[in-house]
């Protein structure tokens, strides 16, 4: 594992403000991960990013350890120098087992802000799948994502018949609080798994929804199966009809409604409508929102009361923690047992090749007399013991591997290859 690194930073030690800053929009994830290949000297390398997260994920292109790049990403996603010390402070970097375990987590939802929530998985896959589209995505992470993304679905058979909780259910009891038992429409701009979570909890409470997105067919997809109406965004935007609460989720990179769209949408409804948006960067500016006199609730305030929660949910999955234990346990024992394969059977190969040249050096100078059948038994008997001898060192650095840095192995085998090569020149 020591060839797999995690750089990027969170909710939990920086604001959604922060993390906007390191984002890179959707649209051009697949273009600019070719990039950050060459900057982290990876073979491998995805970018997840999310509302209130950005993670790059990579695996070295030479086997050798993940090293520290937070100064380089910094630099590639911000487009600035840092400070002294600041890509230190911001940024957080995980190597080997440690990121292994932390991507585990975060698609388990245990690194969520709403503890548990389940569409971290859906994200994750889709920046697997980002990554694959343009080939920056290999053996070694296709197998690690595919493992995280396996847990993922056994938290969720652990979790059967217990509703997982989402920012998204935060969302939609802060509009239902907002129109306080009026069925007034809501709009929905964006289709994201934030977005559909809302979409259910809403359409369960009976609310008229109007799902708006840039391109009109994944709207009425989602529209159709919450009983709601589809609208384009560009003609929301123009012509906003009457709704109490706003919800937007979408990528992009630019805000989606000014002040002066807010000011039409506060002007065709009977009070001015809650604005709750997810984006990062924002969908809304918050001064456009105060502008038009809108309450807007942002990722920041959604993070608050998701982690007065937090505790609690931690305990319910006391079981997924003790799960992903046990998986990286096994993990580290297959891909340890994968990495040295070869070199055990180098090894293996040495001790029977030693072997047959001493049985024929005997049976050249000493043995001379021996039938046939005599000499295949003394050739067997040769390889039989050679076997033997070999198997207390093989099974010692298969137990080594697991914990022995590269460095370490690379030393013993380089020492062991020279000492034949010793042997044979009679150098020893």
């Amino acid at each position: 594992m020591h060839q797999i690194g995690v750089v990027g930073l969170s909710y939990r030690h920086a604001g959604v403000e922060e993390v906007a800053r390191f984002s890179i929009p959707r649209a051009e994830v697949g273009a600019r991960l070719p990039a950050l290949r060459a900057l982290l000297k990876a073979s491998e390398v995805l970018y997840v990013g999310t509302c209130n997260r950005v993670e790059v994920v990579y695996s070295t292109d030479d086997g050798t350890a993940a090293g520290d790049p937070r100064p380089e990403l910094f630099r590639t996603l911000t487009g600035r120098e840092p400070a002294p010390g600041e890509a230190m402070r911001i940024l957080r970097a995980w190597t080997g087992e440690a990121a292994v375990e932390h991507l585990f987590l975060l698609a388990c939802g245990l690194d969520s802000a709403q503890t548990g929530e389940q569409e971290i998985a859906a994200q994750l896959r889709g920046a697997w799948e980002d990554s694959r589209a343009v080939k920056a995505c290999g053996p070694v992470l296709d197998r690690l994502v595919g493992e995280a993304l396996r847990m993922a679905r056994r938290v969720r058979r652990m979790s059967a018949g217990v509703r997982s909780p989402s920012l998204g259910d935060l969302a939609a009891e802060r509009v239902l609080q907002h129109l306080a038992g009026q069925a007034q429409r809501v709009a929905l701009i964006g289709v994201s798994p934030m977005t559909r979570r809302c979409a259910a909890v809403l359409h369960a409470a009976q609310l008229p929804l109007l799902i708006v997105n840039r391109t009109l067919q994944p709207a009425a997809e989602l529209a159709g199966s919450v009983s709601g109406e589809a609208l384009p965004l560009d003609e929301f935007r123009a012509r906003p009809p009457g709704v109490g609460a706003v919800v937007l989720a979408a990528g992009g990179g630019a805000a989606l409604l000014d002040a002066q769209v807010l000011g039409r949408l506060k002007d065709g409804a009977a009070r001015a409508p809650l604005i709750i948006d997810f984006g990062v960067p924002p969908n809304v500016a918050p001064a456009a929102a105060q502008a038009a006199r809108c309450t807007r609730v942002g990722m920041d305030e959604l993070i608050e009361v998701a982690q007065r929660q937090r505790l609690a949910q931690l305990m319910r999955l006391a079981p997924v923690r003790a799960a992903i234990d046990e998986r990286l346990t096994r993990l580290r024992t297959e891909l340890a047992e994968r990495a040295i394969g070869p070199r055990l059977a180098e090894l293996r190969g040495a001790f029977e090749s030693i072997a047959a040249e001493e049985v024929a050096r005997v049976l050249v100078h000493g043995l001379r007399k021996l039938d046939e059948r005599q000499r295949g038994q003394l050739e067997r008997l040769g390889r039989t013991v050679a076997l033997r001898l070999a198997h207390l060192p093989l099974a010692g650095l298969k137990a080594a591997a697991e914990h022995a840095g590269a460095d370490a192995l690379d030393a013993f085998f380089a020492a062991a290859r020279a000492a034949r090569a010793h042997k044979r020149t009679g150098k020893t």
